[in-house]
């Protein structure tokens, strides 16, 4: 199967055989891609090495026949994302739980716009945290584990000034201000309404979502965690 022209960002990238990469790709119609890049080492190469960097966004044209597809030309279809420092470090988390958590040949267009638009976000605002949990909470429902905001698990409206206890398989539970991971009803409802909280309930949600996302990794850790430093606008 021959595609055209398909956008998509690299991922990930590792050698393969001895001039060759083996990339692990966002597409937008096909989702997360497996993609064989021949010859990108060699020093005849006719697609180069730096035409794959990641944060840039491109137009790739595959051939396919099982489960990887393999690199047949690439063109630059978008803003390249020059990220440093704390921005590099997000962008890098947002593409190892991109390759953690969704399958491949799973298409999810809403999940490709969600990285784009938050590629930008990182590149233009000191502080990442809340351009994560945004990506966080829309990448989880759109993997179909959206998460419960506005009720309890027992259909009760969530209320602010509230301690609760995000459980990943049943959603805000009540709970006292010393549990451990809790957060205010009000940053629950910020969530929800995508407004933007403050210091201390951008740091309630980093905690909430992580103990979210191990679960839905299996209890897997991300190597990125232990790369972010804590602190308020730790990720």
């Amino acid at each position: 199967m021959l595609t055209y022209q398909q956008p998509a960002f690299v991922l990930h990238a590792r050698a393969y055989r001895e001039t060759s990469l083996l990339l692990e790709c966002l597409t937008r119609d096909q989702g997360r891609l497996g993609v064989v890049a021949r010859g990108v080492r060699g020093t005849r190469a006719r697609i180069h090495r730096s035409d794959l960097e990641p944060f840039q966004q491109l137009a790739l044209d595959l051939s396919q026949r099982g489960e990887l597809a393999t690199l047949r030309a690439v063109d630059p279809d978008g803003p390249t994302w020059r990220l440093r420092g704390p921005a590099l470090l997000s962008g890098l988390y947002l593409n190892e739980l991109l390759v953690r958590l969704c399958a491949r040949q799973d298409p999810h267009p809403e999940v490709f716009a969600a990285y784009a638009t938050t590629l930008e976000r990182l590149h233009r605002d000191p502080d990442p945290a809340w351009a994560l949990r945004r990506f966080e909470r829309d990448l989880l429902q759109a993997l179909g584990y959206a998460l419960l905001l506005r009720e309890t698990g027992e259909g009760e409206a969530v209320v602010q000034g509230r301690w609760y206890r995000y459980q990943a398989d049943h959603g805000p539970q009540a709970c006292g201000v010393d549990t451990r991971q809790a957060v205010l009803g009000e940053d629950l409802l910020d969530l929800a309404g995508d407004r933007c909280p403050g210091t201390d309930a951008l740091r309630r949600l980093r905690g909430m979502m992580r103990e979210v996302l191990r679960y839905h990794l299996g209890g897997a850790e991300l190597r990125a965690w232990r790369m972010l430093q804590p602190g308020p606008g730790a990720r």
